[in-house]
Protein backbone atom coordinates (compact mmCIF):
# COMPACT_ATOMS: atom_id res chain seq x y z
CA UNK A 1 0.00 0.00 0.00
CA UNK A 2 0.93 3.59 -0.56
CA UNK A 3 0.07 5.96 1.53
CA UNK A 4 0.28 10.12 1.99
CA UNK A 5 -0.08 11.27 5.31
CA UNK A 6 -0.30 14.30 6.65
CA UNK A 7 -0.06 15.42 10.15
CA UNK A 8 -0.94 18.66 11.60
CA UNK A 9 -0.64 20.54 15.21
CA UNK A 10 -1.52 23.67 16.32
CA UNK A 11 -1.11 25.48 19.87
CA UNK A 12 -3.03 29.10 20.11
CA UNK A 13 -2.14 31.06 22.88
CA UNK A 14 -4.08 32.99 25.08
CA UNK A 15 -0.60 35.87 24.56
CA UNK A 16 2.40 35.07 22.70
CA UNK A 17 4.60 32.86 24.42
CA UNK A 18 8.23 34.31 24.12
CA UNK A 19 10.28 31.21 23.54
CA UNK A 20 9.62 27.35 22.67
CA UNK A 21 12.34 24.63 22.95
CA UNK A 22 10.41 21.18 21.00
CA UNK A 23 11.69 17.92 19.45
CA UNK A 24 9.00 16.09 16.39
CA UNK A 25 9.46 12.33 15.90
CA UNK A 26 7.07 12.60 13.08
CA UNK A 27 8.70 11.35 10.46
CA UNK A 28 8.50 7.42 9.30
CA UNK A 29 11.07 4.85 9.56
CA UNK A 30 12.48 2.62 6.76
CA UNK A 31 11.86 -0.56 8.07
CA UNK A 32 12.39 -3.83 6.17
CA UNK A 33 8.48 -3.45 4.85
CA UNK A 34 8.20 -0.30 4.88
CA UNK A 35 9.52 2.75 2.97
CA UNK A 36 9.40 6.57 3.45
CA UNK A 37 9.60 7.92 -0.21
CA UNK A 38 9.40 11.71 0.72
CA UNK A 39 8.64 13.94 3.78
CA UNK A 40 8.42 17.54 4.50
CA UNK A 41 8.28 19.16 7.86
CA UNK A 42 6.94 23.08 8.18
CA UNK A 43 7.19 24.94 10.98
CA UNK A 44 5.42 28.55 11.76
CA UNK A 45 6.37 30.50 12.63
CA UNK A 46 9.45 29.11 10.98
CA UNK A 47 12.32 28.44 14.00
CA UNK A 48 15.79 30.25 14.47
CA UNK A 49 17.37 26.93 14.89
CA UNK A 50 16.47 23.51 13.28
CA UNK A 51 18.46 20.05 13.54
CA UNK A 52 18.12 16.91 12.69
CA UNK A 53 19.16 13.64 14.63
CA UNK A 54 18.44 10.20 15.30
CA UNK A 55 18.32 8.70 18.82
CA UNK A 56 19.04 5.47 20.59
CA UNK A 57 16.24 4.03 19.49
CA UNK A 58 16.86 4.58 15.45
CA UNK A 59 13.99 7.26 15.48
CA UNK A 60 14.23 10.60 13.64
CA UNK A 61 14.21 13.86 15.90
CA UNK A 62 13.41 17.39 14.67
CA UNK A 63 14.68 19.53 17.38
CA UNK A 64 13.16 23.17 16.79
CA UNK A 65 13.43 26.56 18.74
CA UNK A 66 11.46 29.54 17.93
CA UNK A 67 13.12 32.70 20.02
CA UNK A 68 10.43 35.47 19.33
CA UNK A 69 6.89 36.03 20.42
CA UNK A 70 4.52 34.11 18.65
CA UNK A 71 0.92 33.74 19.24
CA UNK A 72 0.67 30.38 17.68
CA UNK A 73 2.80 27.31 16.98
CA UNK A 74 1.80 24.95 13.81
CA UNK A 75 3.81 21.77 13.17
CA UNK A 76 3.00 20.20 9.23
CA UNK A 77 4.78 16.80 8.82
CA UNK A 78 3.56 15.45 5.68
CA UNK A 79 4.93 11.94 3.83
CA UNK A 80 4.56 9.58 1.37
CA UNK A 81 4.99 6.09 2.66
CA UNK A 82 5.13 2.76 1.17
CA UNK A 83 3.84 -0.40 3.06
CA UNK A 84 5.44 -3.47 1.45
CA UNK A 85 3.31 -6.63 1.91
CA UNK A 86 5.07 -9.67 4.24
CA UNK A 87 4.76 -12.05 5.66
CA UNK A 88 3.79 -12.92 9.81
CA UNK A 89 5.85 -15.63 11.57
CA UNK A 90 3.12 -18.46 12.02
CA UNK A 91 1.42 -18.53 15.47
CA UNK A 92 3.49 -21.98 16.13
CA UNK A 93 6.67 -20.93 15.25
CA UNK A 94 9.25 -19.78 17.69
CA UNK A 95 8.79 -21.95 20.42
CA UNK A 96 7.83 -22.58 23.55
CA UNK A 97 7.62 -19.24 25.57
CA UNK A 98 9.88 -20.49 28.74
CA UNK A 99 11.95 -21.69 26.01
CA UNK A 100 12.75 -18.87 24.60
CA UNK A 101 12.87 -16.38 27.54
CA UNK A 102 15.76 -19.00 28.58
CA UNK A 103 17.69 -18.61 25.26
CA UNK A 104 17.67 -15.06 25.70
CA UNK A 105 19.41 -15.18 28.69
CA UNK A 106 21.85 -16.76 27.18
CA UNK A 107 22.24 -15.55 23.60
CA UNK A 108 25.16 -13.67 22.92
CA UNK A 109 24.17 -12.40 19.09
CA UNK A 110 24.00 -8.34 19.25
CA UNK A 111 20.15 -8.69 18.08
CA UNK A 112 19.01 -10.84 21.22
CA UNK A 113 21.57 -8.29 23.58
CA UNK A 114 19.64 -5.43 22.19
CA UNK A 115 16.38 -6.79 22.73
CA UNK A 116 16.84 -7.19 26.13
CA UNK A 117 17.36 -3.99 27.59
CA UNK A 118 13.59 -4.50 26.80
CA UNK A 119 12.69 -6.60 29.41
CA UNK A 120 13.90 -3.87 31.94
CA UNK A 121 11.02 -1.63 33.49
CA UNK A 122 11.12 2.04 32.21
CA UNK A 123 10.11 5.30 33.23
CA UNK A 124 5.86 4.49 32.18
CA UNK A 125 6.16 0.34 31.86
CA UNK A 126 6.87 -1.23 35.26
CA UNK A 127 7.49 -5.01 35.97
CA UNK A 128 5.64 -6.03 38.74
CA UNK A 129 4.35 -9.79 39.76
CA UNK A 130 0.81 -8.65 39.47
CA UNK A 131 1.54 -7.97 35.71
CA UNK A 132 2.91 -11.32 35.02
CA UNK A 133 0.26 -13.10 36.98
CA UNK A 134 -2.43 -11.35 34.36
CA UNK A 135 -0.68 -12.85 31.34
CA UNK A 136 -0.12 -16.13 32.88
CA UNK A 137 -3.70 -17.29 31.96
CA UNK A 138 -2.11 -17.48 28.08
CA UNK A 139 1.72 -17.83 28.73
CA UNK A 140 0.89 -21.51 30.38
CA UNK A 141 4.14 -23.28 30.51
CA UNK A 142 5.53 -24.60 26.99
CA UNK A 143 2.83 -23.26 24.73
CA UNK A 144 4.35 -21.34 21.92
CA UNK A 145 5.41 -18.05 22.34
CA UNK A 146 3.51 -16.69 19.11
CA UNK A 147 0.56 -17.99 19.49
CA UNK A 148 0.23 -17.24 23.65
CA UNK A 149 1.11 -13.48 22.80
CA UNK A 150 -1.17 -13.29 19.69
CA UNK A 151 -3.90 -15.18 22.47
CA UNK A 152 -3.00 -12.48 25.32
CA UNK A 153 -3.69 -9.87 22.69
CA UNK A 154 -7.27 -11.19 21.70
CA UNK A 155 -7.71 -11.53 25.86
CA UNK A 156 -6.89 -7.04 26.32
CA UNK A 157 -9.06 -6.81 23.38
CA UNK A 158 -11.70 -8.49 24.93
CA UNK A 159 -11.71 -7.49 28.35
CA UNK A 160 -10.77 -4.01 28.13
CA UNK A 161 -13.14 -0.94 26.89
CA UNK A 162 -11.85 1.91 25.03
CA UNK A 163 -12.42 5.32 26.89
CA UNK A 164 -10.96 8.32 25.73
CA UNK A 165 -11.96 10.29 28.42
CA UNK A 166 -10.56 8.11 31.58
CA UNK A 167 -6.79 8.00 30.88
CA UNK A 168 -4.15 10.96 30.56
CA UNK A 169 -0.23 9.96 28.75
CA UNK A 170 0.39 9.81 33.12
CA UNK A 171 -1.86 7.07 33.87
CA UNK A 172 -0.08 4.20 35.49
CA UNK A 173 -0.30 1.09 34.22
CA UNK A 174 -1.39 -0.59 37.25
CA UNK A 175 -4.77 1.88 37.26
CA UNK A 176 -5.93 0.65 33.88
CA UNK A 177 -5.43 -3.18 34.95
CA UNK A 178 -7.93 -2.38 37.40
CA UNK A 179 -10.46 -0.19 35.69
CA UNK A 180 -10.36 -2.48 32.60
CA UNK A 181 -10.43 0.94 30.38
CA UNK A 182 -8.03 3.07 28.37
CA UNK A 183 -7.12 3.88 24.85
CA UNK A 184 -4.40 2.15 22.59
CA UNK A 185 -1.22 4.01 24.29
CA UNK A 186 -2.62 2.45 27.53
CA UNK A 187 -3.62 -1.00 26.21
CA UNK A 188 -0.11 -0.92 24.25
CA UNK A 189 1.98 -0.43 27.71
CA UNK A 190 -0.18 -2.90 29.94
CA UNK A 191 0.70 -5.47 27.35
CA UNK A 192 4.12 -4.39 27.22
CA UNK A 193 4.13 -4.17 30.96
CA UNK A 194 3.16 -7.56 31.41
CA UNK A 195 5.27 -9.42 28.64
CA UNK A 196 8.38 -7.96 30.45
CA UNK A 197 7.14 -8.97 33.79
CA UNK A 198 7.73 -12.65 32.57
CA UNK A 199 10.80 -11.39 31.56
CA UNK A 200 9.90 -11.29 27.05
CA UNK A 201 11.38 -8.38 25.44
CA UNK A 202 8.58 -5.80 24.28
CA UNK A 203 8.73 -2.39 22.78
CA UNK A 204 6.13 0.25 22.43
CA UNK A 205 5.47 1.14 18.70
CA UNK A 206 4.16 4.30 17.41
CA UNK A 207 2.98 5.38 13.89
CA UNK A 208 -0.67 5.65 12.17
CA UNK A 209 -3.49 3.09 11.04
CA UNK A 210 -5.85 3.95 8.11
CA UNK A 211 -8.98 3.88 9.03
CA UNK A 212 -12.03 3.35 7.44
CA UNK A 213 -15.61 4.90 7.15
CA UNK A 214 -18.71 3.13 7.67
CA UNK A 215 -20.20 2.01 4.46
CA UNK A 216 -21.89 4.56 2.09
CA UNK A 217 -20.08 7.05 3.94
CA UNK A 218 -16.95 9.25 2.67
CA UNK A 219 -13.36 9.59 4.67
CA UNK A 220 -13.51 12.67 7.40
CA UNK A 221 -10.70 15.06 6.73
CA UNK A 222 -8.59 14.89 9.90
CA UNK A 223 -10.27 12.30 11.56
CA UNK A 224 -7.36 9.92 11.70
CA UNK A 225 -5.32 9.95 14.33
CA UNK A 226 -1.18 8.60 15.98
CA UNK A 227 -2.08 5.18 16.90
CA UNK A 228 0.09 2.46 18.79
CA UNK A 229 0.98 -1.02 19.36
CA UNK A 230 3.63 -3.52 20.63
CA UNK A 231 6.42 -5.96 19.27
CA UNK A 232 7.38 -8.48 20.34
CA UNK A 233 11.25 -10.14 19.86
CA UNK A 234 12.31 -14.04 19.66
CA UNK A 235 15.79 -15.03 19.28
CA UNK A 236 16.20 -15.73 15.55
CA UNK A 237 13.22 -14.84 14.58
CA UNK A 238 12.73 -10.98 14.89
CA UNK A 239 10.52 -8.74 15.92
CA UNK A 240 6.88 -9.27 15.41
CA UNK A 241 3.84 -7.03 16.09
CA UNK A 242 0.57 -7.15 17.59
CA UNK A 243 -2.22 -4.36 17.92
CA UNK A 244 -4.34 -5.05 21.40
CA UNK A 245 -6.33 -2.44 20.60
CA UNK A 246 -7.80 -4.14 17.20
CA UNK A 247 -6.66 -7.35 18.09
CA UNK A 248 -4.86 -7.58 14.85
CA UNK A 249 -1.33 -8.68 13.79
CA UNK A 250 -0.03 -5.32 11.87
CA UNK A 251 0.35 -4.99 8.32
CA UNK A 252 -0.35 -3.20 5.21
CA UNK A 253 -2.69 -0.56 7.46
CA UNK A 254 -0.17 -0.32 10.04
CA UNK A 255 2.21 2.86 9.36
CA UNK A 256 5.96 2.71 12.05
CA UNK A 257 6.76 6.20 12.96
CA UNK A 258 8.99 5.18 16.02
CA UNK A 259 9.83 2.69 18.46
CA UNK A 260 10.87 2.59 22.26
CA UNK A 261 10.61 1.36 25.87
CA UNK A 262 7.08 3.90 26.18
CA UNK A 263 5.25 6.88 25.31
CA UNK A 264 8.39 9.14 26.50
CA UNK A 265 10.30 7.81 24.07
CA UNK A 266 8.15 8.01 21.02
CA UNK A 267 5.85 11.22 22.15
CA UNK A 268 5.13 12.84 18.87
CA UNK A 269 5.53 16.37 20.02
CA UNK A 270 7.38 17.87 22.98
CA UNK A 271 8.78 20.51 24.43
CA UNK A 272 9.18 23.29 26.76
CA UNK A 273 7.30 26.75 26.58
CA UNK A 274 7.95 30.70 27.79
CA UNK A 275 4.83 32.50 28.30
CA UNK A 276 1.60 32.01 26.13
CA UNK A 277 -0.62 31.63 29.76
CA UNK A 278 -3.12 28.84 28.60
CA UNK A 279 -2.67 27.40 25.08
CA UNK A 280 -5.45 25.61 22.73
CA UNK A 281 -4.39 22.28 21.23
CA UNK A 282 -5.63 20.98 17.78
CA UNK A 283 -4.33 17.67 16.37
CA UNK A 284 -5.61 16.57 12.83
CA UNK A 285 -4.44 13.29 10.67
CA UNK A 286 -5.05 12.21 7.52
CA UNK A 287 -3.72 8.69 6.28
CA UNK A 288 -5.09 8.47 2.72
CA UNK A 289 -3.92 5.55 0.14
CA UNK A 290 -2.38 6.88 -3.08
Amino acid sequence: MHYKIRHRTSYRYDVPANLCHNEARLRPLDLPGQRCLSWKLTIGPEPEFHRSRRDSFGNHIDYFSIQRPHPELVITAESEVEVLSHGQLALGAGGAWDKVKETLLNAKDPASLDARAFTLSSPLIPVLPALADFARQDFTPGRCIQEAVAAFNSRIYREFKFDPDFTTVATPVEEVLENRRGVCQDFAQLMIASLRSLGLPAKYVSGYLETLPPPGKPKMVGADASHAWVSVFVPGQGWTDFDPTNDVRPGERHITVATGRDYRDVSPLRGVTVGGANHHLKVSVDVTPV
